[in-house]
């Protein structure tokens, strides 16, 4: 099947990039076996940038390449080496594309100001080394934390050309001769209905102004209901700051004169919604044929009523097209004068000190379920094969009162304890013990650096050893 070569609706797969892994590692130098942690840190995954690029009007890149991907971190190495962070993906996309999750169908950003841009796929954060995890009380961590998979979305690209002037009107009215005549654009043309099957931007030359006109593929009665092509191409009439509606004055077809073409397409454009602001303009075509000059003559005053310019053209000889083209233009400076809308800004919402936890706890069955971002982001970090990223995990979850919690709810040991959703990892609870006044050592500590070394022990004792021996002697003097 040919690839077309415009098209104004994709789905995109994106994958932002995996963070490189934290490395363990202990230095060592001659006489300095134990010369403590020095594993570097992993890199930041590569995210998924969107990025617009005036010069774009079609998003068929997207359409023949639909998955796209970042690149993974690099981990981290020994002698406190960090790794690369992965490098981003920009993807350039055409003035007004509107961006939203195909999934949920959440907006996501209306892409609209040249050089506007939006993460789509946030890439994962590396895991810290043990060099970074290292503390007063577990001075040389033997695990390091993995790095975060990146973020994975399903997103829809809609492009809504952005034009200062929307040509409408039925199939075969001359609208894609209207453009040809009056800019450089070259759309096909024929004598046949719906010849344009997609639709043409023309950049107009008027006096001082310049602006651009988009020639809409021809709408028919329910265009807004899905009959045509119309439906395809409403969106593109949005963003118009005006619309002229091109009508045919020499049309055969029974049923159909300049004001009940007219009547069609303005309920057609009611029903898409939105569009009720926008100036009109009314373009009575082809009055190079002496019976469309004379519908023309007598329809003019009855359009006027409504409050609409006129304007007789011929796009073959070329009579009223100077004073359309300048009609428009006075539409189009109006709206650049009109100030550049700000930005959104984004708004910060802290959560209150002592206020909603980082967590919650529900009893599904016989399986206690705890969901929340840090717990469940600590236990994509853990290598699980190792015994002390597990003791530093637990340690870490119980630091934020996840076992108080569990246990406030009647948990006991031995019950299944998730963290997560449908991929969650599931736990035997296992509280810490406490001995007497003491509490046994945190797990994940290394005590290698707490106790002394046996050959320091056996030089104390022989210090020890010696000195007594001449206390004994200066005694016994």
């Amino acid at each position: 099947m040919a690839i077309p070569s415009f098209v104004d609706r994709v789905t995109l797969h994106v994958y932002g990039g995996k963070g490189g892994n934290g490395c363990a590692s202990v230095h060592r130098e001659k006489f300095k076996p134990l010369g403590g942690p020095d594993g570097g840190n992993g890199g930041d995954g590569g995210s998924i940038i969107l990025r617009v690029d005036s010069s774009l009007t079609t998003l068929v890149d997207y359409y023949r390449e639909s998955h796209r991907r970042a690149r993974n971190g690099v981990p981290g190495r020994g002698d406190h080496a960090n790794g690369a962070t992965g490098d981003d993906v920009v993807l350039a996309v055409p003035r007004g594309t509107v961006v939203s999750d195909a999934d949920s169908g959440e907006l996501l950003a209306d892409l609209t100001r040249d050089g506007a841009e939006l993460v789509v796929a946030q890439g994962g954060r590396g895991g810290l080394g043990n060099a970074a995890l290292a503390s007063a009380a577990r001075k040389a961590p033997g695990f390091a934390l993995l790095g975060e998979e990146g973020e994975t979305r399903r997103i829809t690209l809609e492009l809504k050309l952005v034009a200062d002037i929307g040509l409408v009107g039925y199939p075969s009215a001359g609208k894609s001769s209207l453009i040809a005549a009056i800019s450089r654009a070259r759309p096909k043309i024929a004598d046949y209905p719906f010849t344009t099957l997609v639709p043409n931007l023309g950049v107009v030359v008027a006096g001082d102004v310049t602006y651009t006109v988009a020639d809409v593929p021809g709408l028919i009665e329910g265009a807004s209901e899905g009959r045509g092509l119309g439906l395809e191409f409403l969106r593109h009439i949005e963003r118009c700051a005006a619309i002229v509606h091109v009508i045919d004055c020499a049309t055969f077809e029974p049923g159909r004169d300049p004001l009940t073409d007219l009547d069609v397409i303005e309920a057609e454009l009611e029903a898409h919604g939105g569009l009720a602001d926008r100036p009109r303009m009314v373009a009575l075509n082809k009055i190079d044929i002496p019976d469309a000059a004379e519908l023309a003559d007598l329809v003019t005053a009855d359009l006027e009523a409504r409050g609409l310019r006129v304007f007789r053209v011929s796009t073959k000889n070329g009579e009223g097209l100077r004073e359309l083209t300048y009609a428009m233009a006075e539409l189009a400076a109006l709206r650049a004068a009109e100030p550049e809308p700000e930005p959104a800004r984004p708004v910060l919402r802290p959560r209150p000190v002592g206020g909603v936890p980082d967590f919650t706890v529900v009893r599904e069955g016989e399986l206690w379920r705890v969901r929340g971002e840090k717990p469940e982001r600590w236990v994509r970090q853990t290598d699980f094969s190792n015994a002390e990223a597990v003791g530093y995990l637990a340690d870490r979850l119980n630091r934020v009162g996840i076992e108080t919690k569990l246990l406030e709810l009647g948990a006991e040991p031995g019950d299944g304890v998730a963290i997560g959703g449908d991929d969650a990892v599931v736990f035997d609870f296992a509280p810490q013990i406490d001995v007497g006044a003491e509490i046994l050592g945190r797990r994940g500590e290394d005590n290698r650096f707490v106790e002394e070394r046996p050959a320091a022990q056996r030089r104390r004792a022989k210090d020890e050893a010696y000195h007594q021996a001449r206390a004994e002697e200066e005694n016994s003097e």
